[in-house]
């Protein structure tokens, strides 16, 4: 099945979309997440965390091109895992999804409220309508979203970066300190900053009739400023205010600290990520949906209403009700969905190299080395085991 020739996207639109799914949520809680360990752990955990989540999207990205039909990761795990494998990736779609989605529902209705004096749920309205509104139309005009808001959302980071190192400036002393107890919770938190996986198989549809080689120089090239963005917001704002100044959303205090025309442009980049994250999110856990209950994804509005509605109504519910906090919610999705979007393509690599359709026009190359899947399992199944301790409250005090 040949992608239709709408869903086709650019080089530029699939760098935008992983970069514009990964900033969202994470890069905002990131420095808070890293006070207790400090700077330096958080750019160790960031090396580690991105390193091996890139491995796994050029897995994923592998297993794509070797596949004919244009299938999400779930579709993927069902060709060649079974079902089991395909329940599995679709729990970790649905809970990574409905744990970025609870976060920005609670985050657009905050900002929103404290900028124009609204209630926090009119606030997360006006924010849902538009972001579900993108998605309906499909993978091209979220490409084409993706990659207007996300050049406006580098040069407000960087515009911000540099007010604060030219202005104010920083505390070498706030960057320099290193608790590594406190390593491990930063870690789960960088594994939720980077889980992307999901979107490779939508960069695929795009891609791969048109340039197959294009889509992992996409991954790396994204994953590459995903990266760098997610290392100089911390330096910036935690460098500055420190660690006991530093707000569950860093936007909030660091555009405070710089002044008023900074704290409005603060609050403008963070709706920008939560909504280029959101696109993508929610278009991929859309078309995962089609997916996994072989629904049609063309041609039935019923449907694409229904889909949608399941993508939407769960997180604007939990988050204006207010049921879970932050940084727990994105802590609890970047435990137990990065193991297994992290795992699984792992053994779906390996089947796909000997039952795939067709010779892939690239391949993964030493990223799949044996001794570096081994490492991405025994991180990533780390962080899971992590997540299991902390949602019945048996990790020490100060990881929650």
């Amino acid at each position: 099945m040949k992608p239709q020739r709408s869903e086709t996207i650019s080089f530029w639109q699939g760098v935008s979309i992983i970069v514009g799914a990964n900033i969202g949520a994470g890069i905002l809680s990131l420095p808070y997440g890293a006070k207790n360990g400090g700077y330096l752990a958080l750019l160790a955990a960031l090396l580690v965390a991105g390193f091996l989540t890139t491995a796994s999207m050029l897995f994923v990205a592998e297993v794509a091109l070797r596949t004919k039909e244009p299938l999400q990761l779930s579709g993927l795990a069902r060709k060649y895992l079974g079902q089991t494998g395909s329940w599995l990736i679709f729990a970790g779609v649905v809970v990574n999804g409905l744990g970025a989605l609870i976060a920005y529902t609670t985050g657009s209705g905050s900002i929103l409220s404290d900028i124009f004096g609204i209630s926090p749920s009119v606030g997360s309205l006006i924010f849902f309508v538009p972001g579900l509104v993108v998605v309906w139309f499909g993978l091209k005009a979220t490409g084409r979203s993706e990659q207007g808001l996300s050049v406006a959302m580098i040069v407000l980071i960087l515009f911000l970066c540099a007010w604060t190192f030219v202005g104010p400036g920083v505390d070498i002393g706030n960057l320099t300190y290193v608790h590594p107890f406190f390593i491990i919770p930063i870690v789960n938190l960088a594994v939720f900053s980077f889980i992307a996986q999901y979107t490779v198989p939508e960069l695929a549809r795009g891609l791969a009739e048109t340039n197959p080689r294009g889509l992992p120089r996409a991954v790396i090239v994204g994953m590459g400023l995903t990266g760098f963005l997610l290392a100089i917001v911390p330096l910036a704002a935690l460098g500055m205010l420190g660690p006991d100044s530093i707000t569950e959303v860093v936007t909030v205090g660091w555009g405070q600290e710089l002044g008023q025309i900074a704290y409005v442009l603060s609050n403008i980049f963070a709706l920008l990520a939560m909504m280029t994250s959101f696109w993508a999110i929610a278009l991929t856990l859309m078309t995962n949906i089609f997916d996994r209950f072989r629904w049609p994804s063309h041609g039935a509005s019923g449907y694409r209403i229904a889909a949608l509605s399941l993508v939407g109504v769960p997180p604007f519910v939990i988050g204006v009700f207010q049921l879970t906090g932050f940084v727990s919610a994105l802590g609890y999705a970047g435990g137990f969905a990065g193991a297994i979007m992290s795992v699984v393509p792992v053994l779906m690599l390996h089947r796909a190299r000997r039952f795939g359709d067709q010779e892939p026009a690239w391949t993964a190359g030493w990223v799949a080395h044996p001794l570096i899947q081994a490492l991405l399992i025994i991180v990533f199944g780390l962080a899971f085991v992590y997540s299991l301790l902390s949602a019945v409250g048996l990790i020490p005090d100060g990881w929650a």
